[in-house]
């Protein structure tokens, strides 16, 4: 054997074992603007971790729930690393189902995490998810419409006030509706919008007893108030309009108002992506005057399976993800308005994030002002704003947001969906043992 071919061989050797040892983590991900960017600035992450390699399955977010859920209860082990929400989060740990972020680096700064955000994504004081972005809801709104009908946003409007301004914004003829809203099906979709609705006009999905409440006026209140408001000012085909949807409409000059996550500030006021950028205003979720707004609290998050084969390597992954360096790193390449909101107190102390970012504060206060812990009016035995912390519920929000998805489409009537709701809500909550 020659000393040249020794060497090519011994080369060979070493990049068929590098190749060898190189990890690829399977990420499932939401098809929502920021998981998208993210994807496009892992060349950071790659450069600084050459030995792992990512594959990303990026989802609807009805469909993404739906997949992840069946493979981690089933232990499916088709994810490295997943993206799941507040409603999730505890709820998986409790099960064992989920890796504690216990290895995140000493750079990482955990007690920078808003403290909103972090109490809903950790368990027995141990974090089970790192928040990729956190958000409330809150009105956007078009000030160049506003002003044309003589019209003033108030910092902290009412029900009533929104409802009145989406009828006189309308122009039907120019393809320009008052308002829009959520209306396709699921319990992170329209029962998120709804739930939180409905907890600013005195509903709960609950008494004290597990009860459902959908028998009661303040939900027929609710539902009547928002199926009359989309009928008059709201976009055809509201039913199938998710966020996503209603981003597209907005950004393309449709809607005068859009109530829906604070994470959508940036992307209606950024000119790349948005046809009325220079034309948005921002306000709290609306009241009805009974002490609590339509806001929720909630946030996307990147956790490990308890089954994951990688573990050291996806915690890398959630690390940079979720890092203070990975925010700078947006702000580099796509500026300060577009850095991942709602999930450090850092970026809210930054002063080029509050000069790029006019709608930092009100983010902030409506993050802080959603309280999990007494969501309603009334007292109620869950935890959760637009949602209910318990394991039954994936199933029944879904299946009464198909009920008002219907109502809202003139398929069943407003008392028919509420009816529905109630005995379907009946007979799941009965049959899990919640009731008596």
């Amino acid at each position: 054997m020659t000393l040249r071919t020794f060497l090519l061989g011994a080369c060979s050797a070493l990049a068929f074992a590098g190749m060898a040892s190189a990890e690829t983590l399977t990420i499932a991900t939401v098809n929502n603007g920021d998981m998208i960017r993210m994807q496009k600035l892992t060349d950071d992450f790659k450069a600084k971790n050459p030995g792992i390699d990512l594959e990303w399955v990026t989802l609807e977010e009805n469909v993404l729930r739906q997949k992840v859920t069946t493979d981690i209860a089933t232990k499916g082990g088709q994810y490295d690393v997943l993206t799941i929400g507040t409603y999730e989060v505890p709820i998986w740990a409790k099960q064992g189902w989920l890796l504690p972020l216990d290895n995140l680096g000493d750079a990482y700064d955990v007690n920078d995490l808003l403290p909103a955000i972090r109490s809903g994504i950790s368990q027995d004081g141990k974090l089970y998810a790192a928040p990729f972005y956190g958000e409330s809801s809150m009105v956007m709104y078009r000030k160049d419409l506003f002003d044309a009908a003589g019209l003033k946003m108030p910092d902290a409007p009412t029900w009533d006030f929104i409802a009145d301004a989406a009828k006189k914004v309308t122009n039907k003829d120019k393809e320009i509706y008052g308002i829009c809203l959520r209306g396709k099906a699921g319990w992170g979709e329209n029962m998120a919008f709804l739930t939180a609705m409905s907890n600013s006009f005195g509903a709960r999905w609950f008494d004290e007893k597990w009860k459902p409440q959908f028998d009661q006026p303040e939900w027929k209140d609710t539902l009547n108030f928002y199926v009359n408001l989309m009928k008059e000012a709201g976009p055809p085909g509201a039913s199938s309009n998710g966020f996503n949807e209603n981003l597209a409409l907005f950004q393309t000059g449709k809607c005068g108002m859009w109530i829906d996550a604070t994470v959508a500030a940036s992307f209606v006021s950024d000119p790349k992506q948005s046809q009325v950028a220079d034309k948005v205003g921002f306000a709290l979720a609306p009241d009805k005057g009974l002490g609590k707004r339509g806001n929720w609290l909630w946030a996307w998050n990147l956790a490990i399976p308890a089954g994951s084969q990688k573990v050291e390597a996806a915690e890398k992954f959630v690390a940079w993800a979720t890092s203070k360096e990975y925010t700078n790193l947006v702000a580099e390449k796509e500026g300060w308005l577009n850095a991942p909101p709602g999930t450090r107190t850092s970026l809210y102390a930054n002063a080029d994030y509050q000069k790029a970012a006019p709608f930092a504060k009100m983010t902030l206060d409506s993050i802080n002002s959603a309280d999990p812990t007494k969501p309603t009016v009334k007292p109620v035995p869950y935890v959760g704003v637009q949602f209910v912390a318990i394991p039954e519920f994936q199933g029944i929000g879904t299946a009464v947001g198909q009920q008002f998805s219907a109502a809202l489409a003139g398929q069943i009537s407003v008392d028919q969906a509420l009816k529905s709701a109630q005995q379907l809500a009946t007979r799941e909550m009965t049959k899990a043992g919640y009731i008596k």
